[in-house]
C-alpha cells in the first residue's frame, strides 16, 4: 500500500464529468511488410507479459473513511484485459481526422475508479493499413516524465520483442477502516515533521523571491505579475473534448533555435504565441494584452522512476502583442529564461507531497464552486493556455514488430483553460498534442494548421533554409517540413 501524495490527491478531487483528470498518448504504427497477424492480439500478448513491469497497471484506489484524507494505493491482484484494453475499428476511409475525432471522443471519458485507472484502445482501420494505439491514464497515477519511462518499458527497441522475465503481479491487498486511518495519520505525521525541517530554507526561498536579496534577483519582464486577458479560449467548459496531431521536424526547430541564442523550448513557445494570434485573430478577436502560458516544469530528479506526478508550475509571457515573429520569440525567450529562474527558485516551497487530512473536502469544495454556472467565466485568468514539452525517446520503438511512427501526447484542459498544447520529442521529431474543450474550440485542427503557418513565418523570417520535404511513404501521416515559400 501507499499513499497517494497531496499533489496526485489533487487531480483526483478536482474531477467531474466536465473536467477529467487523464492525460494519454496517441501513436500510429507501421506494420511490418507481409505482415499477416492481428495487431490487437500480438499487442495485448506482448503487453499481458509486461503487466509486472508497471506499477500502475495493477494497483487501484482505497478511499478513506468519510473521504477524511488522500486515498491509498492497493493492489488489485489481477488484471481485466477485457476491460483495460479495447478494439476500435475506423469507419471508411479512416483519415487521420477521423482517428482524432476519435480520440478526442476517448479522451472525453472519465476512468473507472474501481478498476486500475488505465485504459488502451488499439485502433484499425486506417486508410494507409497502419495501426493505432491511444493510452489513457490518470493523472494522479504519472506526470510526463513517468509516462515516458512507461512507454520505455511497454515497447522494444529493435522489431524483435526482447526477453521479458517472467513476473508475478503483486497480491490483492484490502486494507480495513483502521488500517487505512492509521496511513492517513502516520503519512500526515510525516509530511509536518518534513516541512519543519525544511522551515529555514523555504523562508530563505521567499525572502529570495520578494527582494530581500535583489542582487541576486533577475528583473521580471513587463505584465509577468498581471492577470491573463479573457479570450474564447478562457470560459466554463463542458466534458466533450477535441484533439488535433502534428509533427515537426527535430532539426528545424533546433536550427531556430540556433539562429536565435535560444532554447528548443522557446521556440515551442514561440510557434504556440504565433498559431494562438492567428486563431484568435478569427475567433473572438486577439487580446491588445499579452496571452500567459501555464508552464509544467519537471522536478524529477536524474535516475528518478516513480510513478507519481512530480512537477511545478511557472507562468510565461508569449508576448502575443509582438507582430513580428523572430521579436516574438526573443521576448519570449527572455520571459521564459526569467519563468524557469523562477520555478527553480521557488522549487523549495512548491512541494510535490503534503499533509492531506482535510484536502478531498476543500479541493471537492472549491471545485464544485468555481464549476458552477458563470462563476468561470467572471473569475480572472492566471493563465490562457497551458504549454507543457517533455522531451521523449530519442530513438524509434515498436510493439509486436511494429515501428511507432508517430507520438503525439494528449492532456487536461478546465474551466477558464479550454486549451492544453503538450509537446513531446520522439525519435527526431516534436510531437503537438491540442487537447480542447469543444465548447471553446469546435475544431482543434484549425490550431494545428495555424501553428504550421507560424512555423513558415518564423523559418522564413529567420533566413535558415527549410529541410528538404522526405518522400511521401505508404505509412502514416508524414511529418510536416515548413514551406519555401514566405507566408503573406
Amino acid at each position: 500500500m501507499k499513499t497517494v501524495s497531496g499533489l496526485d490527491g489533487t487531480f483526483l478531487h478536482m474531477e467531474t464529468p466536465e473536467t477529467p483528470q487523464h492525460v494519454g498518448a496517441l501513436s500510429r504504427y507501421v506494420l511490418p511488410a507481409g505482415y499477416k497477424g492481428d495487431f490487437y492480439d500480438d499487442f495485448r500478448r506482448g503487453l499481458s507479459k509486461r503487466l509486472h513491469l508497471v506499477p500502475v497497471f495493477s494497483r487501484k484506489l482505497a478511499p478513506m473513511p468519510l473521504q477524511f484524507a488522500n486515498p491509498v494505493w492497493v493492489e488489485e491482484g489481477r488484471v481485466d484485459l477485457d476491460y483495460h484494453v479495447q478494439r476500435i475499428t475506423l469507419p471508411r476511409p479512416g483519415t487521420q481526422a477521423q482517428l482524432e475525432d476519435c480520440v478526442g471522443r476517448l479522451h472525453s471519458e472519465l476512468l473507472d475508479r474501481s478498476h486500475p485507472l488505465w485504459q488502451i484502445a488499439v485502433i484499425d482501420g486506417l486508410d494507409n493499413g497502419d495501426a493505432a494505439y491511444y493510452l489513457k491514464v490518470h493523472h494522479a497515477t504519472m506526470d510526463g516524465q513517468a509516462s515516458v519511462l512507461m512507454a520505455q518499458t511497454l515497447f522494444d527497441p529493435t522489431p524483435k520483442p526482447r526477453r521479458i522475465q517472467r513476473g508475478q503481479l503483486p497480491a490483492a491487498e484490502h486494507p480495513g477502516t483502521a488500517e487505512l486511518a492509521a496511513m492517513a495519520l502516520k503519512h500526515d505525521a510525516g509530511q509536518y515533521l518534513k516541512l519543519i525541517r525544511q522551515l529555514p530554507e523555504v523562508v530563505k526561498t521567499l525572502a529570495d523571491l520578494f527582494g530581500a536579496d535583489r542582487g541576486k534577483a533577475p528583473s521580471p519582464p513587463r505584465e509577468s505579475a498581471s492577470f491573463a486577458p479573457k479570450t474564447v479560449l478562457n470560459k466554463e467548459i463542458t466534458g466533450e473534448r477535441g484533439f488535433a496531431a502534428l509533427s515537426i521536424p527535430l532539426d528545424t526547430l533546433k536550427q531556430l533555435a540556433a539562429a536565435h541564442e535560444a532554447k528548443l523550448n522557446d521556440v515551442v513557445l514561440a510557434l504556440c504565441s504565433g498559431a494562438l494570434r492567428r486563431y484568435l485573430k478569427q475567433h473572438g478577436g486577439l487580446p491588445k494584452k499579452p496571452l500567459i502560458a501555464a508552464m509544467p516544469i519537471s522536478v524529477r530528479e536524474a535516475g528518478d522512476t516513480e510513478f507519481s506526478t512530480q512537477a511545478t508550475m511557472a507562468l510565461v509571457n508569449l508576448n502575443t502583442q509582438i507582430a513580428d515573429p523572430v521579436k516574438r520569440l526573443r521576448a519570449i525567450r527572455d520571459a521564459s529564461l526569467f519563468a524557469k529562474r523562477q520555478a527553480k527558485a521557488a522549487r523549495g516551497v512548491t512541494p510535490t507531497d503534503f499533509p492531506s487530512i482535510g484536502e478531498p473536502w476543500l479541493i471537492q469544495a472549491l471545485t464544485s464552486l468555481y464549476g458552477r454556472p458563470g462563476v468561470a467565466n467572471a473569475m480572472p485568468n492566471l493563465a490562457n493556455v497551458v504549454i507543457s514539452n517533455v522531451p521523449g525517446p530519442t530513438a524509434p520503438l515498436y510493439a509486436a514488430g511494429a515501428r511507432m511512427a508517430t507520438y503525439w501526447p494528449l492532456s487536461i484542459v478546465g474551466h477558464g483553460l479550454g486549451l492544453n498544447i503538450t509537446v513531446l520529442s520522439y525519435a527526431g521529431a516534436m510531437g503537438f498534442g491540442f487537447t480542447t474543450a469543444r465548447s471553446a474550440v469546435p475544431d482543434a485542427r484549425e490550431l494545428s494548421a495555424a501553428l504550421l503557418e507560424a512555423l513558415d513565418e518564423l523559418v522564413a523570417g529567420s533566413g535558415i533554409a527549410p529541410a528538404k520535404r522526405a518522400p511521401r511513404k505508404s505509412v502514416s501521416k508524414e511529418v510536416r517540413k515548413p514551406s519555401r515559400k514566405r507566408p503573406s
